[in-house]
């Protein structure tokens, strides 16, 4: 296929810029440097036109067809920030910020919109305008969310946008999507319980918060065993507990626990947040204490539009032979706050054999770069194919 075999020539230097950005990487919206190359590359490339600071750091480049006999305008999207993680690859162009790494292949991912970029910006067989979309704090601070505040869909008239992912354990270069709900809604909770603190020796004298809290963690996995329609999702984790006191001979005033709820509809998110507060108070007031439970929303269930992930998987075959069913995925995706707002679709691409994401030994797989810039290209060669 044309596309592939351009993409096969390409991948050295593409591989070159992700390599690059994987030794320099950079958390939430502090992707400084990143955007800045990025935006460089698209100037080189020829954008007509090349905004950055939308989303903070965020940058949009836009691509025009040699026709635009319709009107019609494609986004493409690529999340460009790293993790707080000491990577442990070994590589010779690994993290050379201390606590920093990409352990989540957003390096590729840039690294092949901007491949798709460059080639779109080359041949620009298409009839319409493809609007570039790259993407600062996806691993937590919600910067999908403020590029849309920022107005950008209106701003560039963006009517469908479409996403991708590396996924290991996948074929290199393998795809596969689902319709619908597709990632978690992911929210946090902090818990603070309230007793009455005093000496280990005379529990009697006490409200012992760390049996409070012991037994809240416990109850609340009833949520999922016991509240829970079997049918529907829904994890409720637990991730820290946290005494006021550490010593040995002190019951502590106060125990503080944080944890995670990822669920896939609206109605099993608003009963998970409900319950979380009525057990909270009811073990607390069994035990002759307080508790205080504040709900942070995160992410959004991300959600496949039907017309645009039957399209999507179709080109995903076209490009690579085959398009799988993607399982459900728990973890959670800031891209649905972008199909929100517009009709889109979001793939995962086979990494191969690799550690998983969030690893300290996870590395992209160049090898998927040709698959990954010829799907993304392909969605906009077919979709608005180039006038007669």
């Amino acid at each position: 296929m044309p596309v592939k075999n351009r993409f096969a020539e390409l991948q050295p230097e593409i591989t070159a810029w992700r390599r690059d950005i994987h030794e320099n990487p950079e958390i939430l919206f502090e992707t400084h440097r990143t955007s800045a190359l990025v935006a460089e590359k698209l100037r080189e490339f020829g954008c007509e036109e090349v905004t950055e600071g939308i989303g903070r750091t965020g940058v949009v480049g836009v691509i025009k067809g040699k026709t635009d006999t319709a009107g019609k305008v494609i986004g493409l999207r690529a999340d460009m920030d790293a993790l707080p993680i000491l990577e442990a690859t070994g590589l010779d162009y690994a993290s050379k910020t201390p606590g920093a790494m990409h352990a989540c292949g957003h390096d590729g991912h840039t690294a092949m919109l901007l491949g798709a970029a460059k080639y779109l910006a080359e041949t620009r067989n298409f009839d319409g305008t493809v609007i570039v979309i790259f993407q600062p704090a996806e691993e937590g601070g919600g910067g999908g969310k403020e590029m849309c505040d920022d107005g950008m869909m209106e701003r560039w008239g963006v009517q469908e946008v479409y996403g991708m992912h590396n996924w290991p354990g996948k074929p290199v270069g393998a795809f596969a999507i689902r319709s619908g709900p597709f990632f978690a809604a992911t929210d946090q909770f902090d818990i603070a319980f309230e007793g009455l603190g005093g000496h280990a020796a005379k529990p009697q004298e006490t409200v012992d918060t760390t049996v409070m809290a012991a037994q809240a963690v416990l109850a609340l996995q009833t949520i999922a065993s016991r509240n829970a329609d079997p049918i529907d999702k829904v994890v409720v984790s637990v991730t820290s507990f946290e005494t006021s006191s550490n010593a040995f001979n002190v019951i502590p005033q106060g125990v503080a626990l944080k944890g995670t709820v990822r669920t896939m509809s609206p109605e099993m998110r608003d009963l998970a947040e409900r319950r979380i507060k009525e057990i909270c108070d009811g073990v607390a007031v069994t035990f002759g204490g307080k508790a205080e439970v504040v709900y942070h929303r995160g992410y959004p269930v991300m959600v496949n539009h039907d017309e645009q992930t039957a399209f999507a998987a179709e080109i995903a075959t076209h490009v690579s032979g085959a398009c799988e069913e993607a399982p459900l995925v728990m973890g959670g995706e800031d891209f649905a706050f972008m199909l929100e707002e517009r009709p889109g679709a979001y793939i995962l691409v086979g990494n191969g054999d690799t550690a998983a994401v969030h690893h300290p030994e996870y590395n992209f797989n160049d090898e998927a770069i040709p698959a990954g810039c010829s799907w993304w290209a392909e969605i906009v060669e077919r979709r608005m194919p180039a006038a007669g």
